[in-house]
């Protein structure tokens, strides 16, 4: 049988979550609430639905492959030339096109000990070696990260806020770090909880493009606009840099619907202004009961929190999956006591605050 390119051979299989109906199914649950994949519990703004329904008649017909309609509301609302952006099915594609334009054998990219895990997956795929740095205190170590880089580096990952941890680096760290970083190296800021931070010190990275062109940063449509099913991402660089990496992209890569939904999500500014404030009290309430429990938590400003049980982590997950809760177990991250939440709806955090509860009383006795 034909043999597949070394750099995949170990590279784990993505194993989505179950079905929430086959989970209803096995556990005879009637209700089951989602808190594991970051997902926006308010679904996303009627005008979308709006933009489908009316999308319906052109199934038949290819997307514009530059999207362009979507493109200029995208630069009205960020304030950036049209030239600066390009869009993917998701942001993970743009993650994609970075590593196959700018990774092969030989060379390296730096990126956290832990963050989000598709950056060291692109990085194997194209046969460059991953330069992984420990997180310090929950959140990047850009010192640590600065001291790696060497003639071979050629893309520097950033999350920021960081997945899982949800911590953030400063305006006044990055840019110090980014003044430093040589030139042969792109610095990618995947900023996928960005519409979440509420945090003054969060930098303006749209801004640093003005005076540094190898930097990219990254955008999504899956998290605060609620299109996750749609695939929507993007990317605002410099324009040559964009057009490097449209040479990899794909032909008609962002489907029809999923533009014209982006386009009219984008516009509505009031639900993403509701959502983030509904986040914020979601993420007081979960934390404050955290506190009072006495569990550790990182200091989240995405729509998730990581804390630490003090338990097996996927004794504590399994314990509320029984109960209709599906939260994120940090076995699989490199948390081996820590559960990773996506913080809902009110009614949504207090059954999953309760049920946690149940479970710390249960292990008390």
């Amino acid at each position: 049988m034909i043999k597949s390119k070394k750099s995949i051979h170990g590279l784990p299989v993505y194993q989505p979550g179950k079905p929430l109906e086959e989970v209803q199914r096995e556990l005879g649950l009637e209700r089951i609430i989602k808190l594991a994949s970051n997902e926006n519990p308010f679904g996303s703004s009627k005008a979308v639905w709006k933009a489908i329904e009316q999308g319906k008649d052109s199934l038949q017909l290819y997307p514009e492959g530059s999207a362009p309609t979507l493109r200029e509301k995208v630069a009205e609302h960020l304030e950036v030339d049209t030239r600066r952006l390009i869009f993917g099915n998701g942001s993970d594609e743009i993650v994609q096109m970075i590593a196959s334009t700018y990774l092969e054998q030989g060379t390296e990219a730096i990126m956290a000990d832990l963050t989000f895990p598709r950056y060291e997956t692109v990085t194997k795929i194209e046969g460059a070696t991953s330069v992984r740095i420990p997180l310090k205190e929950g959140t990047h170590d850009l010192e640590g990260m600065l001291a790696a880089i060497t003639d071979k580096t050629r893309v520097v990952w950033i999350c920021n806020p960081n997945n899982p941890t949800g911590t953030i680096v400063g305006r006044e760290e990055l840019e110090s770090f980014l003044d430093q970083v040589p030139d042969h190296v792109l610095t990618v800021l995947d900023e996928a909880y960005a519409e979440y931070v509420t945090d003054s010190s969060y930098p303006d990275s749209l801004s640093l493009l003005d005076y540094n062109p190898n930097i990219i940063v990254l955008r999504t449509f899956s998290k605060i606009y609620g299109l996750a099913a749609l695939r929507v991402g993007f990317g605002v660089a410099h324009p040559e840099v964009v057009t490097e990496l449209n040479r990899v992209r794909d032909p008609f890569n962002v489907n029809r619907l999923a533009q014209l939904a982006a386009s009219a999500a984008v516009e509505d500014q009031t639900f993403v202004f509701y959502c983030r404030n509904q986040n914020e009290s979601g993420r007081k309430q979960i934390t404050g009961r955290l506190d009072q429990l006495g569990l550790f938590h990182y200091p989240s400003h995405g729509n998730f929190i990581l804390f630490d049980t003090g338990f097996p982590a996927n004794d504590v997950f399994q314990f509320l999956l029984h109960r209709g809760v599906i939260t994120r177990s940090g076995e699989g991250l490199g948390f081996p006591t820590f559960l990773r939440v996506t913080i809902g709806s009110k009614e949504e955090n207090e059954v999953f605050l309760k049920e946690l509860e149940s479970f710390l009383e249960e292990r008390k006795c």
